[in-house]
């Protein structure tokens, strides 16, 4: 019921059937797609997206037995330019109908913050900044509906969505089975908060568990007060605790390694297996 698999682009950006190949080569059955970046020759813009083409990249995928399991797209929800927002959700919305042609039901994106550079922000937390978020991603959502695919929101410590509180509210919110949850502890932890391990964990678990539907694997340091994000089993976090809710709640779920590749897969594999509930 383990399946392990892997940010596409960690592995180059290739033609889809050699990058499906590559990653069924180091083990993985699935991945994280993110077109423009993993796929050679693609610059898609809004609207370019088409079933055609998104037919080819799933058979590519298929055909190595690799489940898109997640099409990436990280746009900035809450970006203030009204226009380059409007270009950036219909971009979203091109790949949420599309996902279907490639096998897939979830697109995947995290909550930005509120200035163009999607740069760390002051107002990243206020309140305003929430409403826009939960305008974009109902308006996401609406279209996911219509299409039968899922927006995946992922939280990060310095966006919009920063906290599992704030994850539930939003979720809270949206009120649509068409939105659920990247969980990604690691997001979740700082050079500050790390103590509180274990909280960001299991929290999610317990808040919106239903709506958890792919787990982001990770790993990170804290050293001299640094915070850095490694590659799984090259930390600090303790996996068996992940691992085992894994097993117990989201049995056969998508777990995909990040900040990882053909050089660090072997050490994610090993350390995932190690701490897998027997």
């Amino acid at each position: 019921m383990k399946r392990i698999g892997a940010r596409a682009h960690d592995f180059g950006t290739l033609p889809a059937a050699e990058l499906a190949s590559r990653l069924a080569a180091n083990g993985l059955c699935c991945a994280q797609l993110a077109l423009n970046k993993a796929i050679a020759g693609l610059n898609l813009k809004p609207g370019e997206l088409n079933p055609g083409l998104a037919w080819q990249i799933g058979e590519a995928f298929r055909s190595h037995g690799v489940q898109i399991a997640v099409l990436g797209c990280y746009i900035n929800p809450v970006n203030p330019d009204d226009a380059a927002r409007g270009e950036l959700l219909r971009f979203f919305k091109d790949h949420l109908r599309f996902v279907g042609d490639m096998g897939g039901s979830l697109v995947g994106l995290e909550t930005g913050t509120p200035n163009v550079d999607y740069a760390i922000d002051p107002e990243t937390g206020s309140e305003a900044t929430f409403q826009a978020l939960v305008r974009s991603i109902s308006e996401l959502v609406e279209t996911a509906e219509a299409c039968g695919a899922k927006v995946a929101v992922e939280a990060v410590t310095t966006h919009t969505i920063s906290t599992p509180q704030k994850m539930k509210r939003l979720i809270d919110e949206i009120r649509s089975p068409a939105m659920v949850v990247i969980h990604d502890p690691v997001n979740l932890i700082n050079a500050e908060n790390h103590q509180d391990e274990a909280r960001y964990i299991e929290e999610p678990f317990q808040l919106y568990g239903d709506r958890i539907a792919v787990i982001h694997a990770k790993d990170y340091t804290v050293k001299d007060g640094e915070y850095r994000q490694v590659a799984t089993g090259l930390g600090q976090m303790d996996y068996s605790r992940l691992c085992g809710l894994i097993k117990e709640t989201k049995p056969g779920i998508s777990v995909l390694l990040e900040d990882s590749g053909p050089d660090t897969i072997e050490t994610c594999h090993a350390h995932i297996a190690k701490h897998w509930p027997v």
